[in-house]
């Protein structure tokens, strides 16, 4: 009886050692690599798997798209010598 609880005594001790391994290492890890900037950044950058394209031109805002679809309301009105009929969309009234 005394060699089963030493026995059980040791399966446990080694199964919280297990345990308190697998909580502490990922807070020591975090610790040590996240609560400095610096390191993360570094992290960070060594292994970037997405890598996105440059940011292109910035669409127009508002006020200049009706300057837009004005000028090219003119330049429709000056090629055909004739008012746009319909809507914007083109279709007939």
């Amino acid at each position: 009886a005394a060699h089963a609880s030493q026995r059980q005594y040791r399966v446990r001790a080694r199964e919280v050692f297990k345990f308190a391994t697998y909580v502490s290492v990922p807070i020591f890890m975090t610790v040590v690599f996240a609560a400095n900037p610096e390191n993360l950044e570094a992290i960070i950058k060594q292994f970037k798997y997405v890598v996105y394209p440059p940011e292109g031109p910035k669409p127009p805002s508002a006020k200049e798209m009706r300057v837009i679809v004005e000028a090219n309301r003119k330049k429709k009105l000056d090629s055909t010598g004739e008012r746009p009929r319909g809507t914007w969309l083109g279709s007939a009234k």
